[in-house]
């Protein structure tokens, strides 16, 4: 009953705080900008995505008016790029970095040459389209010149013929850009960041929950109350938690009404409890050693960088030597059990680590604040 009355005290708290609401509606702009972030960047780095939405009125590509029979305009074309032709190269130059997002020509040796607008958002796709198309030209060039015919040409270019079956088409994941930059760029990062948003920014209120009691002379009447140590982390840790856990629930299910389908819902739940539970606990610590908001803001912002640090940078990096002990990150597991449905059971193994810290956190948070109990009465 006491630690039931101390944890609505605290939520009532929480909640009649308009910082926190205002924070919430931060972190809903938050996913919004970063889920249009990953499209845009996945429109503009994908030819396949392009192709698909039929956005090649981006792609004006300069030639000679000599270039206008040969192979090379074949192979441009079957990358849909819209091809205008100049008398010259450097004629087409002048439209360069206005109209035209490329200018190809060929040297006196024949060989292709490309010039790119390197400041046009389409500048990746462009040149993906172009290297495919030139790469295409220079190939079949070289087998035409081992006088081989139109059909052993074909055959060595195109060996292998491939068919794609779609099974269990009703099951089929519906994902809000076919894209596999999309996909990786969600799951490998934006998932987990806007999962462990709510956390990351309740750290007012985690620095608030003992050092504000100092500075609003309540402290003493907290310490004075008939509750053990562990009922006042408890009282302390619960709302913030709980208000957390909701947040990032509710992300997940607007994720999957932004069609990132999110999988494994309450083993994610249950890996972001005890990180939770151990940021949090971290934060009240910070807030029982200091005197002042101050002083707590600072200490946190430290802790969230070096946090930041451990838990993402593993998501980018790609080392054999080190991919044992990224297993175990708890971010590394987010992802692998957020993109499947299916997951290999030894993850739960890999968990093991952030719940023997967090609870450990917790037992450090409680004797900190038995501590200083003692003391100061």
């Amino acid at each position: 009953m006491k630690l039931t009355a101390l944890v609505k005290k605290e939520a009532h708290d929480i909640l009649g705080n308009r910082i926190f609401l205002l924070v919430v509606l931060v972190q809903l702009l938050i996913i919004l900008g970063t889920f249009g972030l990953a499209i845009s960047t996945a429109l503009v780095n994908d030819p396949d995505v392009i192709d698909s939405y039929g956005v090649n009125s981006a792609f004006k590509v300069g030639l000679s008016e000599d270039l206008n029979q040969s192979t090379l305009v074949d192979d441009l074309e079957a990358q849909k790029l819209q091809l205008e032709y100049f008398n010259t190269t450097l004629e087409a130059k002048k439209f360069l970095g206005t109209d035209l997002v490329a200018v190809i020509g060929m040297s006196p040796q024949g060989e292709v040459q490309v010039e790119l607008d390197t400041s046009n958002v389409f500048y990746p796709v462009a040149s993906t389209k172009i290297s495919k198309a030139v790469d295409t030209f220079q190939i079949q060039r070289s087998l035409q010149s081992l006088e081989l015919s139109e059909e052993q040409i074909n055959a060595i270019q195109e060996p292998v013929k491939l068919r794609v079956v779609n099974l269990e088409e009703d099951e089929a994941v519906n994902i809000a850009l076919d894209s596999p930059y999309f996909v990786e760029v969600m799951y490998g990062f934006i998932v987990p960041f806007i999962l462990l948003l709510p956390f990351f920014m309740a750290s007012n209120l985690v620095t608030d929950s003992i050092v504000g009691e100092k500075e609003r002379k309540t402290f003493e009447v907290l310490l004075m109350a008939p509750l053990s140590s562990s009922t006042v982390v408890m009282g302390k840790i619960i709302p913030i938690l709980s208000f957390s856990l909701l947040q990032s629930l509710a992300w997940i299910l607007l994720l999957d009404l932004l069609q990132v389908p999110i999988f494994n819902t309450i083993l994610l739940l249950l890996i972001l409890f005890f990180l939770g539970l151990g940021f949090i606990g971290v934060g009240i610590l910070i807030s029982i050693l200091v005197d002042s908001t101050k002083e707590a803001n600072s200490a946190i912002t430290l802790i969230l960088v070096f946090a930041t640090f451990i838990l993402f940078v593993p998501l980018f990096v790609k080392s054999g030597m080190f991919q044992v002990l990224f297993n175990f990150i708890p971010t590394v597991l987010m992802v692998k059990i957020a993109s499947s449905p299916v997951i290999n059971p030894e993850i739960i193994l890999f968990l093991v680590p952030t719940i023997l810290i967090s609870i450990l956190m917790f037992m450090v948070t409680v004797k900190s604040f038995r501590h200083e109990r003692a003391i100061r009465l």
